[in-house]
């Protein structure tokens, strides 16, 4: 048994210095992809003044939740900004935006793929188990020694962790359209995208959009787990200030994080409640 252990680990190294050695140029073609997608969504977010920013959160949360809802947003953000953490939490919200975005776009296609294929979404449920149960900070092990450190990096591992959410909530909700539907519509003959359009996905909504609210925390979570790679945000600010024992900083990041997490959660609630 060690002897396979001892010959699977040696594979896996060889294997990881093949690809940085072979296949440098793609890699390094998908950190420039991966950096500049991330560096375009924080120039967006670093153009206008800070309150600009807070206004149109606020503005929002209003529309989605109320006016004490845009109130607490607001005043919350300015918070941010009075700790001097207003470019972190911009890196911050940066990267979760970027690492969802790619999530989604692999997740959702998968999860309906999977929720009209049963035997896909079998094979699936093994996989997406074993990235869910395995400790977050294994993603970035590989992708350090392929995209180095930084943003990539943090983003590479983000997308992993942030994908099976949204690929098991998109599967079941197509999986649990009802059947008196579905024979309607196989009764007034529609087409099968006409009865994915007009049937399954409306009733699937309210569960796709649970998943994208979960996608989004599992990547908040990941995020500053990845500071320790030099991903940039308040992660990095939160371990910087661990190895410097500085108190006051890793509360206010912790505190900046925290509202961040809860204004995109409650938003994203906001919109599957609507589907109900």
């Amino acid at each position: 048994m060690e002897d396979f252990i001892s010959a699977f680990d040696t594979t896996v190294d060889d294997a990881l210095f093949w690809l940085s050695d072979h296949a440098a140029f793609l890699f390094d073609g998908a950190r420039a992809l991966l950096e500049g997608l991330f560096d375009g969504l924080l120039w967006l977010l670093m153009l206008p003044p800070f309150y600009v920013v807070a206004a149109l959160a606020a503005l929002v949360a209003w529309r989605r939740l109320g006016a004490l809802a845009a109130a607490v947003t607001a005043l919350a953000l300015i918070g941010c900004w009075a700790m001097s953490l207003w470019p972190e939490t911009m890196e911050t919200l940066a990267l979760v935006a970027a690492a969802s975005v790619i999530a989604l776009a692999i997740g959702l296609p998968v999860g309906v793929l999977a929720g009209l294929m049963p035997r896909l979404d079998r094979a699936l449920v093994p996989v997406l188990d074993l990235i869910q149960t395995m400790p977050p900070y294994i993603y970035l092990l590989p992708s350090i020694a392929l995209l180095g450190f930084g943003p990539a990096t943090a983003l590479v591992a983000t997308v992993i962790v942030a994908i099976p959410p949204a690929i098991r909530l998109t599967s079941l909700g197509i999986r649990h359209t009802p059947n008196e539907f579905l024979e309607l519509g196989d009764a007034s003959g529609v087409t099968p995208l006409q009865m994915f359009v007009k049937i399954r996905l409306p009733f699937a909504l309210p569960s796709i959009m649970a998943g994208i609210n979960q996608s989004l925390m599992m990547a908040f979570g990941m995020v500053v787990i990845a500071g320790i790679v030099g991903s940039g945000g308040l992660g990095e600010t939160i371990y910087g200030a661990i190895r410097t024992l500085d108190i006051a900083t890793s509360i206010n990041a912790s505190i900046a994080i925290v509202i961040l997490t809860m204004l995109l959660d409650r938003v994203t609630q906001s919109f599957a409640g609507d589907r109900k």
